[in-house]
């Protein structure tokens, strides 16, 4: 396993919310899963944020608490945000 830096931590960050806002949008879009959105775009972004890294061949498990927090908190941010930009 590979150990990453912050840097190509935060790329993988970055990334991700791009493409959880689009998985969003489609989403909140389709009116069969409106009803549990939340819990399979944190769902989505675990499963996607763990494809990342395997391909930079590493594992959230391998990371360091420090960088587990900042996922944490930022998937946290991504989540709140896209409720509350598709709620209205």
């Amino acid at each position: 396993m590979t150990i990453l830096s912050q840097e190509i931590l935060n790329d993988i960050l970055e990334y991700l919310e791009k493409s959880m806002n689009n998985l969003a949008s489609e989403a909140f879009n389709n009116l069969e899963i409106q009803g549990g959105v939340k819990d399979f775009l944190e769902n989505q972004f675990d499963i996607r944020l763990e494809n990342l890294l395997i391909a930079k061949k590493s594992s959230i498990h391998h990371l360091e608490s420090g960088m587990k927090n900042k996922i944490i908190q930022k998937k946290q941010k991504i989540i709140e945000r896209i409720s509350k930009d598709f709620e209205n």
